[in-house]
């Protein structure tokens, strides 16, 4: 059965989809903690092609044993957003930390997707309502407020700003892009597609920039890195990206990109737990302020 065809949800399912932004947010967030804990061992295009590459030997061999659907006609388009998704988006945010971008920063910057989204929203047929723009708004105060006490432009190169940036337009562009051309689609099959197309792209700047040769010698094969590697196989690239893609078919562009909002303050809350990092009040009305964005967008 394939993973891209709807069907009614028994009423037992109905909590579980409930639960899948929240589990989404959730996910998305450790991905700059997952950095914290593998950028040292290894350049971030030879880190993300190992994720890639784990994610395939994962799923190929599933999707074969349980025969999942190749789409037909969308090979093309779900290729191309998944290089916008995955290569452009992950290439963008990992390179600019490794350059000395601050995470609450980094955050900061993409945490402006829902807002070009929401601008280029008539471009996939979708309109924003007035309280939508008002949780919009809301929510990229709300941003800001957690990541106020973090953010310094101290010693921040042209470079790690224009990758942020890059990161932010492929993502917004990949999330219209899957949503006009490709939203339904086998999750399994789908996914080994744009992963592989990930590689291709990745591949040669990796071994122009990072050196990469098939001896791995920019990794440093220590008990963190594998651990965060294997996180961001499993937990990020095959399970959030499958609520990613779920969410995107079910829901309209703006109210996904919204959820993005409650990355920084979730990571936030994240980091205070695991590493100390400061989380004070202004921080915590932060989080109040996002969350309460995100209801307004989503709300029928």
């Amino acid at each position: 059965m394939s993973l891209a065809s709807s069907s009614p949800a028994a009423p037992a399912a109905h909590p579980l989809l409930a639960a899948m932004p929240m589990v989404f947010v959730v996910l998305w967030s450790t991905g700059f903690i997952v950095a914290k804990f593998g950028l040292p061992y290894a350049p971030p295009l030879t880190f993300l092609l190992l994720r890639f590459g784990g994610v395939l030997l994962v799923l190929l061999p599933l999707v074969l044993l349980m025969r999942a659907p190749w789409p037909r006609g969308k090979i093309a388009h779900i290729a191309f957003a998944g290089i916008l998704l995955q290569g452009g988006y992950l290439a963008g945010v990992w390179c600019a930390i490794k350059l000395g971008m601050p995470a609450g920063l980094s955050a900061l910057i993409v945490g402006m997707q829902p807002i070009l989204t929401a601008f280029a929203a008539p471009l996939i047929g979708e309109s924003v309502r007035p309280r939508q723009w008002l949780g919009l708004v809301l929510g990229i105060c709300g941003v800001g407020l957690v990541v106020a006490a973090k953010i310094t432009l101290v010693g921040l190169s042209w470079t790690s700003i224009g990758l942020c940036l890059m990161a932010l337009l492929s993502m917004t562009a990949g999330t219209l892009y899957q949503k006009r051309h490709c939203p339904h689609f086998d999750l399994r099959s789908g996914t080994v597609i744009q992963f592989a197309a990930s590689i291709v792209v990745l591949l040669p700047f990796a071994m122009f920039f990072e050196h990469l040769t098939p001896a791995l010698d920019t990794v440093q094969w220590t008990a963190r890195f594998i651990g965060a590697l294997l996180w961001s196989i499993f937990a990020l690239s095959i399970g959030a990206i499958f609520l990613l893609f779920a969410l995107i078919r079910k829901s309209a562009a703006t109210s996904v990109t919204s959820l993005l909002y409650l990355t920084p303050p979730t990571t936030a809350l994240m980091a205070w737990l695991m590493f100390g990092e400061v989380f004070n009040m202004l921080g915590i009305a932060g989080m109040v302020v996002a969350i309460l964005g995100v209801v307004f967008v989503m709300k029928k």
